[in-house]
């Protein structure tokens, strides 16, 4: 079963520093039948103007996704990590049992864009954790956040993975899938065509997302342009 959340049914938040979209209920944007889907309870579509950010604020008990579209991220945290996160990289905070950090777009004249994805962790308390990695440019499904870590993936502390999906015009992929599990896509470029193994389908605009439930496999395929999404695994 597929439900689609179009990029412009999403809710929104503006201040004279950040342009944001958020596909599920966050801050002044309150809609009971989107407040998360599984685990997953925020992706936040941000646009940060130069030389502005987000100051130092804290988080507990939350796994924190940051991964960069254009621009860079300049980011500090209480447990002492000063890096930078440039576009393709992926970042993954957890909280724990609390973290201060800041997130500042270093630049001048280069507006920031990214993607803030917020995970509910299955384990609560723990010590606070960072990790950043660049998975590249391979083309169709690469496994960037895992339960354990595997084959180089950044590791979550939930029963989740999320695999990036990068696909040239005309190419595609597919994921096997487990009926008892649920499926997140969320498209940042090019038209994205999703197929279930029911026959349904459906087709994802840059912003666009779909819920899937109950299916044995999806294909993903790009029709004339190319195409960049996310893939959550969720339980």
């Amino acid at each position: 079963m597929f439900t689609i959340r179009r990029s412009n049914q999403r809710g929104s938040g503006a201040f004279d520093w950040l342009r944001s979209k958020h596909t599920f209920s966050f801050g002044n944007y309150q809609d009971e039948t989107q407040m998360g889907f599984s685990a997953l309870r925020v992706i936040n579509d941000d646009e940060v103007i130069p030389s502005a950010g987000f100051q130092t604020h804290g988080h507990r008990d939350m796994e924190i996704i940051s991964y960069v579209l254009s621009g860079e991220i300049a980011h500090k945290d209480s447990e002492g990590n000063i890096t930078s996160l440039p576009p393709g990289e992926f970042q993954l905070m957890s909280a724990g049992s609390g973290i201060r950090h800041s997130e500042f777009n270093p630049s001048n004249t280069e507006k920031l864009h990214f993607l803030q994805i917020w995970i509910q962790p299955n384990v609560l308390g723990h010590k606070p954790g960072y990790q950043q990695k660049d998975f590249g440019n391979e083309h169709g499904l690469t496994l960037v956040i895992s339960p354990d870590g595997k084959d180089g993936s950044l590791h979550i502390k939930q029963d989740a993975s999320i695999y990036q999906l990068i696909l040239t015009p005309e190419a595609s992929a597919q994921l096997d899938t487990d009926t008892a599990r649920r499926y997140y896509v969320h498209n940042i470029e090019g038209p994205l065509v999703v197929k279930g193994n029911d026959g349904a389908w459906e087709t994802l605009q840059a912003g666009d997302g779909v819920k899937i439930e109950s299916l044995s496999d999806l294909s993903f395929s790009a029709k004339g342009e190319p195409v960049k999404a996310l893939v959550f695994d969720l339980p």
